[in-house]
């Protein structure tokens, strides 16, 4: 991935995503959430998250979104890549837009990117992603819907 003009990347992506809405989206987190800090987030199908998965964390099967922080982050924090097949899935269950889902698994991707863990900090990660996905008018999150 390339950081370049464009915060997101398209590549395998349904032809129908808004990417005006969804780069304009991205620009709001890297302005709001990550306070000028870069990121890139790819869009891509299962196929490569699978690969990604595999090759950088040991898992081969698909998943909905991963994040790949720089080791020394000064202005860029690193990369997102997001799954839309993943995403359309759970656009479907939770009854809101692909573009929707796509924007709860961006914020996801760049709390982690900002050194937050759902699984070791004690809540902190959860509270921030509530406290953003309220201020950006999002629906529920992924820490949400596993905790349900």
């Amino acid at each position: 991935m390339s950081s370049g003009d464009h915060i997101v990347l398209f590549r395998r992506a349904p032809a129908e995503l808004n990417r005006r809405d969804l780069e304009r989206f991205a620009r709001t987190l890297r302005e709001e959430v990550s306070r000028g800090l870069g990121f890139t987030c790819l869009v891509t199908d299962d196929r490569e998250l699978q690969r990604l998965n595999r090759d950088f964390l040991g898992k081969d099967r698909p998943t909905d979104v991963l994040s790949f922080p720089e080791a020394a982050p000064t202005t860029f924090l690193g990369e997102i890549a997001i799954s839309a097949n993943r995403a359309a899935e759970q656009a479907s269950d939770h009854r809101h837009s692909l573009e929707t889902e796509i924007c709860i698994l961006m914020l996801h991707g760049l709390l982690h990117l900002l050194g937050m863990d759902h699984e070791t900090d004690r809540g902190q990660m959860a509270r921030a992603e509530a406290g953003w996905r309220q201020r950006l008018a999002l629906p529920a999150g992924l820490i949400e819907r596993v905790q349900a």
